[in-house]
């Protein structure tokens, strides 16, 4: 097997296709490239063979991984099982996996802020968004520094849920008031208020 030709890939910035038999056979990072010393006309070794097998692997983890990240933000854990279900293997996905938290273009941390801060802002409260969050695979460290930092940012915790609930009490105002405790209910339990604080605002709400 003969290298025919090496060709930067245009759509694939910093990447390279390698050509032989008269066509590309991988496209992999052009470090790869330099690394195995590869120039056309050279003869491939098996050894060589085999590692840009797993570089083309791994560069097309990466790209998948691009993809997702480009139509929404992710944490690590779920952008893993995200392609793991698209059908790549274990290794290149951790590889481009850490090559994307090198980049900056992962970041645990960032991603459980940025998704507290948007749900809460539609009136998600603690217990929801730490579910939430640790069902996408973040750790419960970064989930409860998240939930800190959200708590110290506000005066009152309870002034968004307790307007949500005001609005909402006034929209089923016509109901018995059991029925209406047990919406209200079921309305915080779904944006995560629940105990105390949960039935302090509900009869409040009622009593408004």
């Amino acid at each position: 097997m003969i290298v025919e030709g090496l060709i930067p890939d245009v759509h694939r910035p910093g990447s390279t296709r390698v050509v032989v038999e008269g066509r590309p056979a991988w496209t992999v990072p052009a470090d790869v490239i330099a690394m195995l010393g590869l120039e056309v006309g050279q003869p491939l070794k098996p050894d060589a063979v085999e590692r840009l097998d797993r570089a083309a692997d791994e560069e097309g983890a990466f790209r998948s991984a691009l993809r997702a990240l480009e139509r929404r933000a992710h944490g690590e854990r779920e952008l893993a099982r995200k392609l793991e279900r698209k059908g790549h293997d274990a290794e290149p996905i951790v590889a481009a996996v850490a090559r994307l938290r090198q980049l900056g273009l992962l970041d645990d941390l960032a991603f459980a802020r940025a998704y507290v801060t948007g749900r809460s802002e539609r009136g998600r409260g603690p217990v929801r968004l730490r579910h939430d969050l640790v069902s996408l695979g973040v750790s419960r460290e970064v989930v409860e520094q998240v939930l800190a930092e959200l708590r110290a940012g506000v005066d009152d915790p309870l002034d968004q849920p307790r307007a949500l609930l005001a609005k909402r009490a006034r929209q089923i105002a016509a109901l018995p008031i059991e029925a209406r405790r047990r919406r209200l209910v079921a309305f915080l339990g779904r944006r995560g208020y629940r105990g105390s604080d949960a039935r302090s605002l509900i009869e409040e709400a009622l009593r408004g």
